[in-house]
């Protein structure tokens, strides 16, 4: 295994479009969705073993979530946990993920990832991975992995691509355009034009190129974390992090580094893969009846005349459900959401104006 790979998972969401399963003290990162005894992070540490050397696998969380972390990955060492005193999006915590490992390896090439996907087939995911991490060893370029669209979704991020290649590997293509999430007609034209893929939000570059990237497109934050190079690994490190946050602004590393960068490319996979955004990616990967109702669990849940839902109630609590159809059913946390499948992006909305009425008390 290369000493020089290192992976930096993000753990830091609050999965706000899984509410109520998904709450800000324990979001859906944390949870076992499928009942398969091992949580969304353990699910995505346990991958990154087949690619990087235990120690080198970093976690970035919000401070709140640091315990948690070590109970689900009580192998993780306190330093490989990047504890984030407020949120601040993706680009400070790659910036300070990728600075903190540069420290310890300026030879590293480095995996950035979220805590929270799914891969069907984990060898084509190695695969994509490691045949990444190599270009991105041998080139300066920032890499992305691009998933092969199946249908015009509105919730996903889009990467267009050139017939331009990365000259050591032909089959990494160089990026054209960002877009992101688009309404439904703008997406059917993506797909129909056969050079747009989904944006997979997994990113593969050197310690070298991804700082120079921030130094180029992000100058202001990278004088921040830059600043504390001498203070990575050690016990200061806590308080460096504390007030350099307070400096950044909330900004993705999308549209911070990517959408601006000129040696961008794509890598086309099909591993199997769903981000778990919403319900409705629950629903499509879980078991469903012959009239498509998918429920989890299903002890104690009676269907009647009820075809299409998406039912997750406490496996203690007996619910009868008669004449309801393409409806998503959730219980969790004493709160009870039934919502119709084709409004399961104002999840997001609901949650916030629940926030705005009541503050936190039920988010």
């Amino acid at each position: 295994m290369n000493k020089n790979n290192y992976a930096l998972i993000m753990a830091g969401g609050i999965g706000s479009r899984f509410w109520p399963v998904s709450r800000t003290e324990f979001p859906k990162q944390f949870i076992d969705f499928f009942g398969i005894g091992k949580t969304l992070i353990q699910s995505t540490y346990d991958r990154f073993l087949r690619i990087c050397p235990p120690e080198n696998i970093f976690i970035v969380t919000n401070e709140l979530y640091t315990s948690i972390i070590k109970e689900q990955l009580p192998n993780i060492a306190d330093n490989q946990i990047l504890a984030e005193p407020i949120m601040r999006n993706t680009a400070p915590c790659v910036a300070y993920g990728a600075m903190k490992i540069a420290e310890i390896n300026p030879d590293a090439t480095i995996v950035v990832a979220p805590s929270d996907h799914t891969i069907a087939n984990l060898d084509k995911f190695i695969a994509a991975i490691e045949q990444s991490l190599t270009a991105a060893a041998n080139n300066d370029c920032l890499i992305t992995l691009g998933i092969q669209p199946s249908r015009p979704d509105t919730g996903y991020g889009y990467i267009q691509y050139t017939e331009n290649t990365l000259p050591t590997d032909p089959k990494l293509y160089k990026v054209k355009l960002f877009t992101e999430k688009p309404n439904t007609d703008l997406a059917t034209s993506f797909i129909q034009s056969g050079d747009f893929l989904w944006n997979a939000g997994i990113f593969i570059w050197s310690a070298k190129s991804i700082n120079k990237a921030f130094e180029k497109h992000l100058p202001e934050m990278y004088d921040i974390f830059k600043s504390g190079q001498t203070i990575y690994n050690t016990s200061d490190e806590t308080a460096f992090i504390s007030n350099a946050y307070q400096q950044c602004t909330n900004i993705s590393i999308d549209f911070g580094i990517m959408e601006k960068a000129d040696n961008v490319y794509v890598l086309p996979a099909e591993f199997g893969w769903s981000d778990l955004g919403t319900w409705a990616s629950i629903y499509e990967m879980a078991e469903k009846d012959y009239v498509g109702n998918a429920v989890l669990p299903a002890d104690k849940v009676m269907m009647f005349n009820s075809s299409n839902c998406m039912v997750n109630v406490p496996d203690n609590k007996l619910v009868v459900l008669n004449g309801l159809h393409d409806y998503i059913v959730v219980e969790a946390n004493d709160i009870l959401m039934v919502c119709p499948r084709s409004e399961e992006q104002s999840v997001k909305q609901i949650v916030a104006d629940l926030k705005s009425k009541f503050g936190s008390k039920y988010i």
